[in-house]
């Protein structure tokens, strides 16, 4: 017999997203993001960082009110590099990312054709950027899907 208690699909790839977003050196804040086309191939994957070859080291990871001295005025956010890092068209696709996307990755979202959207995390749902993101998402007709249940990934790195 097999075994019953697997995971679905939603939670393999909110996990992979999770697994992504333990590459980010982000102090406060790791965000994963994972695409998937209609016949569940992964073609993009991606985590909050600085772009390919910025020293990380020679830029601030903090918040700051001065923006340029801030981290967001240089980290992509995990959905921007996974979609910059797709290997194929995304039209149709979906995007599984553990917190939900603010205005700027809403954006590129629509722009690249993804249809659905999943996620776990709304912690910033009263800020005007989600606010902003949820409208347009909602306009271009992106499914948004959150899940109840929680996808946790222990990782023992030695």
């Amino acid at each position: 017999m097999k075994r019953q208690n697997v995971l679905s699909w939603d939670e393999y790839f909110m996990g992979l997203a999770h697994l992504s977003a333990l590459r980010s050196k982000d102090p406060s804040t790791q965000v994963g993001a994972a695409i998937v086309d209609q016949n569940r191939k992964v073609v993009g994957i991606g985590y909050n960082g600085f772009p390919t070859g910025l020293n990380d080291d020679e830029f601030p990871w903090h918040k700051s009110e001065d923006y340029k001295n801030s981290k967001y005025a240089y980290v992509v956010h995990a959905e921007l590099n996974a979609i910059l890092n797709a290997i194929s068209k995304l039209h149709g696709c979906t995007i599984y990312v553990s917190l939900f996307p603010c205005n700027e990755c809403a954006k590129a979202i629509i722009q690249s054709g993804i249809k659905k959207l999943v996620y776990e995390d709304d912690k910033y749902a009263e800020t005007d950027a989600v606010i902003a993101s949820k409208r347009m998402l909602t306009a271009a007709g992106v499914e948004m899907v959150r899940l109840s249940k929680r996808v946790r990934i222990s990782v023992n790195i030695d």
